[in-house]
């Protein structure tokens, strides 16, 4: 029998699933989502785009790893609550320092355990990421429907503005690793650490700004290329914010690399709308397909929003033609943009790929590629002048 107090997750549609409290006790509301990685546990707790979601664990077994210092995407736990099916009890590996369940009472994350996470994750499939409350202790004890009532009440991510809840409050640095070769300006509006380590890799220099930075702080920096981050929200709220600062860094043809929240701005820049997934996808083994090579990646994910551009054709936009350069396989989403007239592209999942897997590093290649391309053109422009 369980010593843990008791916790019950009540979703918006009026179904419960009760089980044992799982890291700190009380109440916490979020939006209802699976993520199906085996690993990495550590990694999608401290991803800023989970801010305000509730995680079902598929696999069965988390936490039996621990928790340690040096693999945290960022600089506290973002998830709103954590439901697991069965915690370890023991942390088995040599640079665990602490248990999960210690590092969840820490960090005041309500979770629950004992659940049947494989159920909860089927009845979101059929009726999509939904509001949901986790009530552990005392809180577990009051009425269902009141609890109901409590979620309904509760925000819905769409429409959520959410960026400025997780951006970096100051600007930093993150210094090339070997020969400086490139300055890069990064919109940090949910940004994972691997992420400029990944470009730092390729002697890149990245200045991380705030999501308040303004386009005059971009071109202060003189940037060889514009990156802009992953996230959490609705992508429909940077029409006034983001988009117009990322059209101005087009204009100027500065290359432009964007992942995830930063593919769906980027789409938007382009003239394409966005929409909200029934359940999203989340986890580390995604397959997504290479349009132009045909090649499959398997790819980690965390979005439930999706860029609206057609598959079939090459688009025409203020910056000239764009087409889907990945797609999903699972469900045909709209994995990647290519400008094929300014040097600009993005995906929707995560190629710094921490925990894994590591099928997109290529795409830092690329990025640095249009750096370079750009290098040379504006040198070839500047001796021209010159002669």
């Amino acid at each position: 029998m369980s010593m843990r107090p008791p916790a019950i997750l009540v979703l918006e549609d009026g179904r419960t699933f009760r089980g044992d409290a799982y890291g700190a006790l009380g109440e916490t509301f979020g939006e209802a989502v699976f993520t199906t990685g085996m690993t990495g546990y550590q990694e999608t707790l401290t991803d800023p785009s989970y801010h305000r979601q509730v995680v079902v664990m598929t696999a069965p077994h988390i936490g039996n790893t621990g928790v340690n210092d040096e693999d945290p995407e960022s600089r506290r736990i973002w998830v709103s609550g954590y439901v697991v099916r069965d915690p370890s009890r023991v942390a088995s590996n040599w640079r665990s320092q602490r248990s999960l369940d210690e590092e969840l009472l820490q960090q005041g994350v309500v979770g629950i355990s004992g659940v049947d996470t494989r159920a909860i994750t089927r009845h979101l499939r059929e009726r999509g990421a939904m509001r949901c409350g986790v009530f552990s202790g005392d809180a577990a004890q009051a009425d269902p429907a009141t609890l109901v009532a409590k979620v309904k009440a509760s925000p819905e991510m769409a429409g959520a503005d959410l960026v400025g809840d997780v951006t970096t409050p100051a600007g930093y640095v993150v210094e090339p690793i070997g020969e400086h070769r490139f300055t890069v300006a990064a919109y940090d509006l949910g940004i994972k650490s691997m992420t400029p380590h990944r470009m730092a890799e390729r002697g890149a220099r990245v200045h991380v700004l705030p999501a308040t930075a303004t386009l005059d702080d971009v071109l202060a920096l003189n940037p060889d290329g514009f990156f802009m981050s992953n996230g959490p929200g609705d992508p429909e709220t940077t029409e006034q914010t983001m988009v117009p600062i990322v059209r101005a860094v087009l204009e100027r043809r500065i290359p432009v690399f964007g992942i995830c929240f930063g593919n769906q701005i980027l789409g938007k820049a382009f003239g394409f709308g966005t929409y909200k997934l029934k359940y999203g996808h989340r986890g580390i083994n995604q397959p997504v397909q290479d349009r132009a090579t045909g090649k499959v990646e398997v790819t980690a994910h965390n979005h439930g929003f999706a860029v609206d551009a057609p598959l079939d054709r090459v688009s025409d936009t203020p910056f000239g033609r764009v087409e889907v350069s990945h797609v999903c396989l699972n469900d045909d989403v709209v994995e990647g943009l290519n400008a094929l007239d300014v040097p600009a592209f993005s995906v929707q999942y995560h190629p710094e790929a921490a925990a894994g897997p590591h099928d997109a590093a290529y795409l830092f290649d690329r990025f640095t590629d249009l750096m370079a391309g750009s290098q040379e053109n504006t040198a070839r422009n500047d001796k021209k002048g010159q002669a």
